[in-house]
């Protein structure tokens, strides 16, 4: 009795290469040459979840939280004092309700050293409550002038209208509109018009999660804020501009090939980018929580830390953007209708009859044009007539 061997087959990937023969390499290994390890498109329905939660949460915060908008935008009436080394902010907040008989809305030391001061923000006051307000202040801490006097007017007091917070806003309102505008014709005509519908798609997230971490968080929406969005605009459409170029160039020419789908060179575009979009982001993470650290700890000023935070989250949330939404939704915008929707089906088509054919569920194909070798034997149905051949003379 003879044995007999069954043969496992070799595990093949889609261009045929044999994987078990392959070396493994770690998954930082496979981060830094980009070889396409990282399935990010092929898994694109768990990411449009998990974008849609995101999405869903900040939503969700702006109804009920709301945002909390600084003075510029709700009016109201701002007192500066120095601040000299025995005054703290809960001695202010004291001093501010025992003379007015209500709290005010914050109290923060901005600046440092002899610069320091303490800025007070409160509801709008008429001119009997300021000056009820800055005898109590003056009485309590003895404030100085530039001159070194102890004197009331070292207080400063400077009512702001909600008007102009409004208009800073509708300002920003025009230019995004233009911005988006410009974004979208060029990026249409350089590439594609499935790609511009992606990049705004991503620029509409970038924005709404970033204004969700502003409402969840409490952070102060002030003019700095407004225009930090319109900064953090430009490098979230860097950041997507540059994986579709190498999308575009993985995926030319591809409807004349058979061997990869439109999905699969875009994720190997996005693995190939992902090592640069991950420094590009550190590299600019890094200047801004320097720029947050100087401003909050070193120096206090309100602007620079208005403008630092909403840069760095979004940045954040522009790298996520870029790599997990923008060319999955550009993969998935092809794949719906087009020849690329016809080309993916060809491909899935003519890998499933290959992989019948290794199984052995369907016929090799037999070229067209080659003759079979005929048997010399005889064939069934051909008879000897029983005919011979007349002797020739």
């Amino acid at each position: 009795m003879s044995d007999t061997t069954t043969s496992t087959p070799s595990p093949l990937d889609d261009s045929g290469v044999d994987q078990s023969t392959q070396p493994k390499h770690s998954w930082l290994s496979r981060l830094y040459t980009g070889t396409g390890a990282f399935d990010i498109v092929g898994r694109r329905r768990f990411y449009y979840i998990l974008t849609g939660v995101i999405v869903l949460v900040c939503l969700l915060s702006f109804l009920v939280r709301g945002f909390t908008l600084g003075i510029d935008f709700e009016g109201g009436t701002r007192i500066a004092l120095p601040a000299a080394d025995n005054i703290t902010t809960e001695q202010v907040e004291t001093v501010y309700d025992d003379s007015l008989g209500m709290p005010p809305v914050s109290v923060q030391t901005v600046g440092s050293g002899a610069a320091a001061t303490v800025q007070i923000r409160s509801e709008a006051l008429d001119p009997a409550e300021v000056d009820t307000l800055r005898q109590a202040l003056f009485e309590a801490f003895q404030p100085q002038d530039n001159s070194g006097t102890a004197t009331p007017n070292a207080i400063s007091v400077s009512d702001v209208s909600e008007t102009w917070g409004s208009q800073i806003t509708q300002k920003a309102l025009i230019a995004l509109v233009v911005f988006l505008v410009i974004v979208s014709i060029y990026i249409a005509v350089r590439y594609e018009r499935d790609m511009a519908l992606a990049a705004l798609a991503a620029l509409a997230f970038d924005l709404l999660v970033t204004a969700g971490v502003y409402s969840l968080v409490g952070f102060e929406v002030t003019p700095a804020t407004v225009i930090g969005l319109l900064t953090i605009l430009g490098f979230s459409l860097y950041d997507s501009v540059v994986v579709f170029d190498k999308v575009e160039e993985n995926t030319r020419g591809i409807l004349n090939l058979h061997r990869k789908t439109y999905a699969e060179q875009a994720n190997l575009a996005v693995n190939q980018t992902l090592m640069r979009s991950i420094n590009t982001t550190v590299i600019g993470v890094l200047p801004v929580i320097a720029l947050m650290i100087i401003a909050v700890w070193l120096l206090g000023v309100g602007t620079l830390k208005d403008l630092a935070l909403v840069q760095l989250v979004g940045m954040i949330v522009g790298a996520y953007s870029s790599i997990f939404f923008a060319t999955p939704l550009l993969v998935t915008l092809k794949e719906k209708w087009g020849p690329v929707a016809v080309h993916t089906r060809k491909v899935h088509s003519k890998r499933a009859e290959a992989a019948a054919r290794a199984a052995g569920l369907a016929p090799e194909p037999v070229a067209v044009g080659v003759a079979t070798p005929k048997s010399s034997a005889p064939q069934p149905g051909n008879r000897p007539t029983g005919k011979r051949n007349k002797k020739r003379r």
